[in-house]
């Protein structure tokens, strides 16, 4: 079921669907995807008698900030702030948090920050919290080139690709990320409606910018990024979910993420998938966050 609630600076629309005295399994999507990312995934778990709760993120799809003049800010403090008071406005104590990229992150930081008000965590590629004051280090080569696309949003010139050409840039992104998956053009297409979001460019020039340090982030999150500057252990039981074939982050690129977990910590990897682990592994997915419950 459709909804929309306020939660902290925006007007949150989510899907709500299964046993609403289930455990409640709240799925996050990432950059540049959407909800329909956990269509299988949610089918999965409310066949095992959990509460499914997808929202979208800020930026995407029906979800609107509630004032003009809040920054449209794409950092991750805003991301995991806007988790913790979605939590809030659902009127939850705690629930299950499942993500990837954007979402992935949010889980992360609210599982490490405010572990009081997570069950488990599934997260793919494993620990996703920013480290900004080592931003400005390089790393291989190879490694570089898979984020081409970070440096394109760095300039005027890559914003106004991302205005003009949203779609078809979206569309590369998925397809070089999940060099393995045979999605179709209606399967993009719902989830691309997302990307026509007013505040769409906005967020994610910001959260590109932001975490290399290029831009200052909102000041009222400011007490929240100081926390992650010190790279908090995550204290909740978690899985981490790594596609073989992760455009973004192959595999072997977080072998020692364990290091930043202190509770039961599992890694999974899977194979052919790429980095739209949900969407291209639903089984395997649903299959991790039932194991934690």
């Amino acid at each position: 079921m459709f909804k929309q609630l306020d939660a902290g600076s925006l007007r949150v629309a989510y899907h709500d669907s299964g046993d609403s005295a289930g455990v409640p399994v709240i799925l996050l999507h990432g950059f540049p995807y959407d909800v329909h990312a956990y269509d299988d995934v949610g089918a999965l778990l409310r066949a095992s008698g959990c509460r499914v709760v997808v929202p979208y993120l800020r930026g995407f799809g029906p979800t609107r900030f509630l004032h003009a003049g809040t920054p449209r800010s794409g950092q991750q403090a805003a991301l995991a702030d806007d988790l913790r008071s979605f939590i809030d406005a659902l009127g939850l104590t705690s629930a299950a948090l499942a993500g990837y990229d954007w979402g992935g992150r949010a889980a992360c930081i609210v599982s490490a920050l405010w572990p009081e008000r997570v069950r488990a965590l599934v997260t793919v590629n494993g620990y996703n919290l920013q480290n900004i004051a080592l931003s400005g280090t390089p790393i291989s080569p190879q490694a570089e080139l898979r984020l081409w696309y970070q440096y394109y949003f760095h300039g005027a010139r890559g914003r106004t690709g991302l205005e003009r050409n949203r779609e078809a840039l979206c569309k590369l992104l998925w397809s070089l990320w999940s060099p393995n998956w045979r999605f179709d053009d209606a399967t993009f297409e719902r989830s691309a409606a997302s990307f026509a979001n007013p505040d769409f460019v906005d967020v994610v020039i910001h959260s590109y910018r932001h975490r290399y340090g290029l831009v200052p982030g909102d000041p009222a999150l400011e007490s929240i990024e100081q926390q992650l500057a010190a790279q908090p252990r995550i204290r909740v039981p978690a899985i981490a979910m790594v596609g073989a074939a992760d455009g973004v982050m192959p595999a072997d690129g977080c072998e020692n993420h364990g290091r930043h977990f202190s509770a039961r910590y599992e890694r999974r990897v899977v194979p052919v998938a790429g980095h739209n682990l949900p969407q291209e592994a639903p089984q395997a997915f649903a299959a991790a966050v039932l194991a934690l419950l």
